[in-house]
């Protein structure tokens, strides 16, 4: 696995011709940049531009967002009209946005994409428009316990080099008759020999402390497999961990022990994304 991104088809406007929205991780922006420019073809006519010091993005989130958002940005924001996974141009108040209808969060979101100008502008248009509705500020580290409820990956966490994408649970997105990409081949080779991990979730028997990232999975007194995250889930009430374990213990109700505090715990593989697993909170 080489990068974890966000990939949408901007259309035509008055601010620019077609275009593809490529929204990277935070961490990996000279990453992803050196990859695609590396692997452009020399005959085809592409530009790569980065908008990292141009555009912030703020993050609407909750069963109330379309609500707020409605009240500031033009156009029909039902459900209907801009469904889960749609993009659009738009404004918030004065401020020229992109509005993508994706979440990490596991609710109803929306990631705003603001010109740095004119963002003190959509910020404040979004924070008067959120009063009525009790709109509140997150951080970091409740999305990170929400992406895990809804078994959300994380790049440099769960999404590593180290590992392809039928050990990480992404195969879905893998298309080997598509066609040819960079790394085909090499994908179908190594997936023929067979996973030597599998990514699974874990529930762990305490509420001491959430699992370490790195720290060791064991079964039969032997070191399966490694923690890549861990946090408490506040929806769900459960103490969650990635881990990347041997492939014969990733089946659900599996038991293993995650290494915390210097102490070994009890914890169950269970199936991913116990928050909400029919995606209706998102899609709603």
């Amino acid at each position: 696995l080489k990068a974890e991104a966000t990939v949408a088809n901007l259309p035509a406007s008055d601010r620019g011709p077609d275009r593809v929205w490529y929204g990277s991780a935070a961490a990996s922006e000279f990453h992803d940049m050196d990859w695609l420019s590396s692997h452009l073809d020399p005959g085809e006519d592409v530009t790569i531009r980065s908008l990292t010091n141009d555009q912030t993005i703020l993050v609407l989130a909750g069963p109330k967002s379309r609500e707020v958002l409605s009240e500031v940005a033009r156009g029909d924001w039902s459900r209907d009209a801009f469904p889960w996974l749609s993009l659009r141009e738009t404004h918030i108040g004065i401020a020229p946005a992109t509005v993508l209808g994706v979440s990490f969060s596991g609710e109803l979101a929306y990631e705003i994409h603001v010109p740095n100008h004119s963002l003190h502008a959509a910020w404040l248009a979004l924070r008067r428009a959120g009063e009525t509705h009790g709109l509140k500020l997150f951080g970091s580290r409740a999305v990170d316990s929400m992406r895990l409820e809804k078994g959300f990956l994380h790049w440099k966490s769960d999404i590593l080099t180290e590992f392809d994408p039928y050990e990480t649970g992404l195969d879905r997105f893998v298309s080997p008759d598509k066609g040819d990409f960079v790394g085909r081949d090499a994908l179908i080779k190594r997936h023929e020999t067979g996973p030597r991990r599998r990514l699974v979730t874990l529930s762990v028997e305490t509420k001491d402390a959430p699992a370490h990232p790195g720290a060791s999975v064991r079964a039969d007194g032997r070191i399966v497999g490694t923690v890549t995250s861990g946090d408490w889930g506040h929806r769900t009430g459960l103490n969650l961990a990635y881990a990347f374990v041997l492939p014969e213990l990733s089946s659900a109700e599996n038991a293993v022990t995650v290494d915390s505090l210097g102490e070994p715990v009890p914890a169950t593989v269970i199936p991913p994304g116990p928050y909400d697993p029919g995606f209706e909170r998102i899609r709603s």
